[in-house]
């Protein structure tokens, strides 16, 4: 066994309040702490988990382990882990729509899909201009319905995570309209596009540039007035080393961001300021792809990491949507 999958079988969560490992960074972070929460893990044993979504209606949390080709559910109320869906087509970001209906990124379709209230899967788009997608990997809803998700290649680079492919279109950050159900291109220029996220009064859109150089970064846009494209392109956060890959938003407009690769100092979450400052961290024993909130005041946050998945109670709500 390599010293990585060690140090997660062993991990053990912290018997002292509060956590050592939820670190304030700044000041601000101080008051989005719980004294008296620490980190705990929900499962393990998977590949590379993605995608958590959770269903308060249901007090059941899913999330993608993209390898192993299937949709994971860990149940609030019993803690049993169990399969949601296998195959799931590859599945990898996913979120919800303000119906309540699940929406997924899938590489092996490379498609959109969703998830209706009976079960059945209705396609949202998997083509544009008559060319393939990608491989989508991360998605969110507006308030006025509209989705929005980001298309890299990952998943077709190599049958790990889908299927090899060539590409047939660029690496896009893609609207859909609610009710024509059209899509338009809302960024181009996004070297590999991956977590996206709108701040609470939607007047801005967060994009992971996770190929950008000479270190990835979290771009910055204004949304237009009617709220059907961006413009005003700029660098919120340079990530240096680090690896922001899937990240949520909370109702004070920090960023909750999945973090990890290259050392264990990184591995976690980090947690940014409206302006961009870091100001927390959530450290993990292994590197952490996305998360969201979840929980009865939505205030628990989900973090799907390389092989486990674990959560924390914090003292503040994410945003809907997100």
């Amino acid at each position: 066994m390599s010293d990585g999958a060690n140090k997660v079988s062993e991990w053990t969560p912290s018997s002292r309040y509060p956590d050592p490992s939820v670190i304030s960074l700044d000041p601000r972070f101080d008051s989005l702490k719980l004294p008296l929460a620490g980190i705990e893990r929900l499962a393990t044993g998977c590949r590379w988990n993605e995608g958590p979504v959770w269903f308060g209606d249901g007090r059941y949390l899913l999330w993608s382990d993209i390898p192993n080709d299937r949709i994971m559910r860990w149940d609030e109320a019993t803690g049993i882990v169990s399969a949601f869906r296998q195959p799931s087509n590859f599945s990898n970001g996913q979120t919800r729509d303000r119906q309540g209906r699940l929406v997924s990124c899938e590489h092996g379709g490379r498609r959109v899909t969703r998830t209706e209230y009976d079960g059945s899967i209705t396609v949202l788009m998997d083509r544009f201009d008559g060319k393939r997608l990608n491989s989508p990997n991360d998605v969110v809803v507006k308030a006025d319905g509209s989705v929005w998700f980001t298309d890299p290649p990952f998943g077709i680079l190599g049958n790990y995570e889908g299927h090899k492919a060539e590409a047939e279109l660029g690496q896009n950050v893609y609207r859909l309209d609610p009710e024509t159900g059209e899509a338009s291109i809302v960024a181009d220029d996004v070297l590999g596009p991956n977590g996206l996220a709108f701040s609470p009064d939607e007047r801005k859109l967060y994009i992971v540039e996770s190929r950008g150089q000479p270190n990835r970064k979290i771009l910055e846009y204004d949304v237009s007035r009617d709220g059907v494209s961006i413009q005003g392109k700029r660098v919120l956060i340079d990530a240096g080393q680090g690896t922001p890959d899937g990240f949520r938003v909370d109702v004070l407009g920090n960023l909750w961001c999945g973090w990890g690769m290259g050392s264990e100092e990184l591995d976690g979450v980090m947690v940014f300021s409206p302006d961009g400052c870091p100001i927390g961290r959530i450290a993990l024993p292994e590197r952490c792809a996305n998360l969201c909130f979840g929980g009865r005041a939505n205030s628990r946050l989900f973090m799907a990491s390389s092989h486990s998945v674990y959560a924390l109670y914090v003292n503040v709500a994410g945003v809907t949507g997100g």
